[in-house]
């Protein structure tokens, strides 16, 4: 499968790197694909891995993860196109976050999550959000930690949520892990985790960790 991983900070690398392992072929797309730390991960990552722009990644790929920094994504995006985004499925792992150096860290304020804001603005691409409650090892990687975990998808197009899902049983997410919290508002309350998951890095003192649930 074609895929296009937008951002290239330790989350889009991480990703991209598990999905070349998996065999697929992937598009890093950037800003600027010439910058060093690019060229150096492309030269490790393989033939079936390059890097490009924006509007070059969307266009090449039938799936596209967001991996850019939430603050970003909308610019991302539109630098993307709409017309490269239309009819494909945008997997949105990205975070809100206002200030990443704050602490405690505070989430963009608004009526709508980045996930509910991207399918607003996107109308003809498939937003689903997941893998934002986790980071970027055991996104791709879930048994790094022990137990039963979970990863929550949210998304308006059930189709689109069905080939997420497989992408992430392609990572090594059970079917019984990966939890659907409806439409794309579901987004909020996944979002709305990432300030427990950067308090409770800082008290375990990493980040292998996640959360599991226990009903009747």
């Amino acid at each position: 499968m074609r895929i296009s991983v937008l951002g290239s900070g330790i989350v889009g690398r991480t990703l991209a790197a598990r999905l070349v392992d998996l065999r697929h072929r992937v598009v890093i797309g950037t800003r600027d694909p010439g910058r060093p730390h690019i060229t150096r991960w492309l030269r490790g990552a393989g033939e079936l891995a390059r890097a490009g722009t924006y509007a070059e990644a969307a266009r090449s790929a039938s799936i596209v993860v967001n991996a850019t920094p939430g603050t970003a994504t909308l610019d991302a995006l539109h630098a993307a196109g709409a017309a490269a985004l239309a009819g494909k499925v945008l997997v949105d792992v990205a975070n809100p976050v206002g200030d990443p150096a704050a602490d405690p860290p505070r989430l963009r304020t608004g009526d709508r999550s980045l996930g509910e804001d991207i399918q607003a603005t996107f109308t003809q691409t498939r937003v689903v959000k997941a893998l934002n409650t986790v980071s970027p090892s055991v996104m791709v990687n879930p048994k790094r930690v022990p137990g039963d975990h979970v990863a929550f998808i949210a998304g308006d197009s059930r189709q689109a949520k069905t080939m997420v899902t497989g992408l992430l049983r392609e990572f090594g997410w059970s079917p019984h892990a990966i939890v659907d919290l409806g439409d794309i508002t579901g987004a909020r309350s996944m979002e709305m985790l990432f300030p427990l998951r950067q308090r409770l890095s800082r008290s375990l003192g990493h980040t292998n960790f996640n959360l599991g649930i226990l009903h009747a």
